[in-house]
C-alpha cells in the first residue's frame, strides 16, 4: 500500500524541513501513488518527455549521462528524498539518466500538476529552485575536483559528501558505517578515474584505515582524519526541503 504523506519516514529526519498542514493537505492529493522498481530498471531515460516526477522514498539510483560509444559520465547518485524529473517538467526533456541500483520505492506526481503548486505554494515551489540549485552546485564542485584535485582528494571528497548525506537520512549503522551499494566502476565514472585507478586508490585510503568500503557498506572512522590526509574541506549538510 501507498504510504500517506502524513506517514511519510523522511519526514521524521533533522534533515527536511516538514510541511505545514495546509503544504501537507496539498501533497497528499499531488501524489498520485507508488512505484517499485528492481535494481537496474531505468527510471528516467535521458531524452525522453516523462509524464510523470519522481521523490525517492526508499532505495539508491545514479543519474548518468551518456558520452558516446556506449559510455557514459556519472554525474550524482540518487539517495532518499531527492526529486527525481523536475529538468522535464521545466525544459520538456532529460539530458541525463537515472537507474536503481537497489530496489526503490518511488513517490509519483503528475507532472501537469506542477503548476498548481507554484500557484498555491510558491514557498514550497521555490524549494523545487533549491534543489535544482543544489544539484547544480554539486556538479560545479564535482566538476572542480575532477579538473583540479588528485585521485586522492576527488576519491576523498566524493566518499565524504556520501558519508555525510547517508548520516543525515539516518542510514548510519554504529560501526558498520552507511549502506554504499554502487560499484567501483559507478564510482570511477562519476570521478572521472579508471577502475584500476580507482581500485589502487581506495587501497591506499584502506591500508592507512581512513576507510573501509565492503560488503557493500562504507566505514569512515573518523571523517575529520580523512578530511585532514587528503587536504579537502568538510561543509555542513544544509536542512533541505522535501516534496
Amino acid at each position: 500500500m501507498a504510504t500517506d504523506c502524513k506517514d511519510c519516514p523522511l519526514r521524521r529526519l533533522e534533515l527536511f524541513r516538514d510541511f505545514s498542514a495546509e503544504e501537507l493537505q496539498f501533497m497528499r492529493r499531488f501524489k498520485t501513488g507508488e512505484l517499485q522498481v528492481s535494481p537496474g530498471t531505468t527510471v528516467l531515460m535521458e531524452g525522453s518527455n516523462t509524464p510523470q516526477l519522481y521523490t525517492v522514498l526508499r532505495g539508491m539510483g545514479v543519474r548518468s549521462k551518456a558520452v558516446g560509444d556506449g559510455q557514459r559520465q556519472v554525474l550524482n547518485f540518487a539517495l532518499p528524498g531527492d526529486f527525481l524529473g523536475l529538468q522535464a517538467a521545466v525544459m520538456a526533456e532529460m539530458n541525463y539518466s537515472v537507474e536503481a541500483v537497489t530496489p526503490m520505492r518511488l513517490c509519483v506526481f503528475r507532472r501537469a500538476d506542477i503548476w498548481d503548486l507554484y500557484k498555491r505554494f510558491p514557498e514550497r515551489a521555490f524549494d523545487l529552485t533549491w534543489l535544482g540549485a543544489v544539484e547544480e552546485r554539486f556538479m560545479g564542485e564535482a566538476m572542480a575536483a575532477l579538473g583540479q584535485r588528485p585521485a586522492r582528494e576527488r576519491t576523498a571528497w566524493a566518499l565524504v559528501t556520501l558519508y555525510r548525506r547517508l548520516q543525515r537520512l539516518g542510514l548510519e549503522n554504529g560501526g558498520e558505517g552507511v549502506p554504499f551499494p554502487f560499484r567501483q566502476q559507478d564510482l570511477a565514472d562519476a570521478l572521472g578515474l579508471s577502475l584500476v585507478h580507482t581500485n589502487k586508490t581506495l587501497s591506499a585510503l584502506r591500508g592507512e584505515q581512513l576507510l573501509s568500503l565492503q560488503g557493500g557498506r562504507l566505514r569512515i572512522p573518523d571523517i575529520d582524519r580523512l578530511a585532514r590526509a587528503c587536504a579537502i574541506d568538510i561543509e555542513a549538510t544544509p536542512e533541505r526541503p522535501l516534496v
